[in-house]
């Protein structure tokens, strides 16, 4: 649970991110969108925040995505990322020419995000662990910057209230906000659900979504590390980072269900109201990764929509067991994969075009920027990031949970004081382990 210090870190943090929004709304009709790139030229800078496997994925889709990208800035908490990305980016056969990053725009450490935001980009792409994804959008929307956001976009309540805050602020500045859901990118994709929207399996009356894999990557303790570096590294394993697989892997799923739900809706209700679910940790730990982590290997959620729909949840990190990454949608006259095809008394396949999706949404992105069209997914990126939270929340605690509730009383996981020296928010006990959720024990808010 928070403590007054966590709770009041939260809250300045919302204070100041209101202040700002109010702003916005004292600086008349001027369009921030407008001024957000360089006036009368092709070229977009953009800066990365957040050095890892994912940040070096989305900076190359961006760059794949339209030719008058730059990058100008990197940032990582750690320094052997930051240089490693800038080193790459130089060399990189392709885009070297499209990448202007002097020693001095190589920012490092747990503040670097500010830096690089401050450093002149039109743009920025946030790929940190997701606890850290609320201060840095909120940042980047107060500093006027467009934003690509990897997902989820938080992993507990009062990060989802930072969000909405910062979505208000985005709206209101006129700024483009992308998120790093690909399928809904993905032509398969958009044609079904739009399928479905239109009535093509009757009302829904089911939904199951699944992630269920072997596992992901768990670094070891590096020489000399801090608790708190260490936690940052395998920033995975830790609630307060990841959200754990729910919030992390599982989210696109979620998220798939939430958008074929929601017709005609308002993204900031596209989501359930309640939850109710199970799940353990026993494979991750007894395989050999006892202590290393706190997050759970399995989760089962059913969630409640407002109109009393059943959403069906699994996700796992088991290996050899069922794997399955999909989503399902059942209708009164049909069912369908919602990438693809629909069957029942409607039968339909798409047969249309393939995009690369993860560079399409860039691409969407930029030409928003470029034409100043509204383009806002930050909405549906809150919903979905809350959603997995609330799912968390169900099965670490074997309670029903309830979304209202959730966001009004949900619990902070981010430390009071973020600092390499400053104490972790978990620790391990006498026998060496992180702290473990236990259903029934674990208050939820």
């Amino acid at each position: 649970m928070m403590n007054d210090k966590k709770n009041a870190s939260r809250r300045d943090f919302l204070k100041g991110t209101t202040a700002a929004a109010a702003g916005v709304a004292l600086a008349g009709q001027m369009s921030i969108a407008r001024t957000a790139h360089a006036a009368g030229s092709d070229v977009i800078k953009v800066a990365l925040i957040g050095c890892g496997g994912r940040g070096n994925g989305a900076v190359q889709d961006s760059l794949n995505a339209d030719p008058g990208i730059r990058v100008i800035a990197v940032a990582d908490s750690f320094e052997d990322r930051a240089q490693g990305t800038a080193k790459r980016l130089r060399e990189h056969k392709e885009f070297k020419d499209r990448v202007d990053l002097p020693d001095d725009r190589v920012f490092v450490g747990l503040d670097s995000y500010q830096k690089a935001i401050d450093a002149g980009p039109d743009m920025i792409i946030t790929a940190t662990p997701p606890g850290f994804r609320p201060m840095v959008y909120a940042a980047a929307i107060k500093a006027g910057k467009h934003v690509f956001m990897e997902k989820p976009c938080c992993v507990d309540a009062p990060g989802y209230k930072i969000l909405m805050e910062a979505n208000q602020m985005a709206e209101d500045k006129g700024l483009k906000v992308g998120v790093g859901f690909q399928r809904r990118h993905q032509p398969e994709y958009v044609e079904t659900i739009k399928r479905i929207h239109d009535g093509a399996m009757g009302a829904i009356t089911l939904l199951r979504a699944y992630w269920n894999g072997g596992g992901i990557w768990n670094r070891p303790r590096k020489e000399g590390a801090t608790e708190m570096q260490y936690q940052v590294d395998n920033w995975y394993h830790f609630c307060w980072l990841s959200g754990d697989n729910i919030c992390e892997q599982h989210i696109h799923n979620l998220d798939v269900c939430n958008w074929a739900w929601a017709k005609d809706g308002d993204p900031k209700k596209a989501h359930p109201v309640e939850a109710n679910g199970m799940g353990g940790c026993l494979q991750r730990y007894l395989g050999g990764n006892k202590g290393t982590g706190q997050i759970f290997d399995e989760h089962f959620v059913e969630f409640t929509f407002a109109d009393g729909t059943k959403m069906y949840s699994q996700c796992r990190h088991i290996p050899n067991t069922f794997s399955s990454v999909s989503e399902h949608a059942h209708g009164v006259k049909g069912e369908s994969n919602c990438a693809g095809w629909i069957r029942g008394e409607t039968e339909w396949r798409y047969d249309g075009a393939r995009v690369n999706s993860m560079v399409q949404e860039h691409k969407d992105l930029i030409a928003a920027v470029r034409a100043d069209t509204p383009y806002h997914e930050g909405w549906h990126g809150a919903s979905s990031s809350m959603t997995a939270v609330l799912g968390r929340l169900a099965t670490y605690s074997g309670k029903i949970v309830k979304w209202d509730d959730a966001v009004a009383k949900g619990a902070s996981e981010f430390p009071a004081n973020l600092a390499w020296d400053a104490p972790a928010p978990v620790t391990k006990n006498e026998n060496g382990d992180y702290p473990i959720p236990m259903p029934g024990i674990y208050v939820p808010y």
